[in-house]
């Protein structure tokens, strides 16, 4: 710059404010600044005021449901989570259950029907 300027101080203008950082201080630098990278359970699925896209709250909802749940089979008993929770179930799942076996015993009727009758054509 020239020293007839009228705006400020000649040192504003002077490169001493430029720093030479090495390559370890500046991987240093940029490993403590990470903010690109969540941590572990930063996240709610609950938090309606994280600002996480619909697509990103569904893809995380969904792989927490198949860690943390289990399948169909471990939960066939429309009772088995009051149970679980040492309370009475309730009217409408104890009636669930009695249908539920109902079927199953027609299913398993029916199937032997099926390998009786395919039994007795072979």
């Amino acid at each position: 710059m020239t020293k007839d300027s009228q705006v400020g101080s000649a040192s504003i203008y002077e490169a001493g404010d430029q720093r030479n950082y090495s390559r370890d201080e500046q991987q240093k630098a940029k490993a403590d600044a990470r903010f690109d990278e969540g941590k572990k359970g930063a996240h709610s699925n609950l938090d309606s005021k994280d600002e996480r896209s619909i697509k990103n709250r569904l893809a995380s909802a969904s792989a927490e449901a198949s860690s943390t749940h289990e399948g169909p089979e471990k939960s066939k008993d429309p009772r088995q989570a009051a149970i679980s929770h040492g309370n009475e179930p309730s009217r409408g799942a104890k009636i669930d259950a009695e249908l539920q076996a109902e079927d199953e015993a027609m299913i398993a009727k029916k199937d032997a029907q099926k390998k009786g009758a395919a039994g007795q054509t072979s």
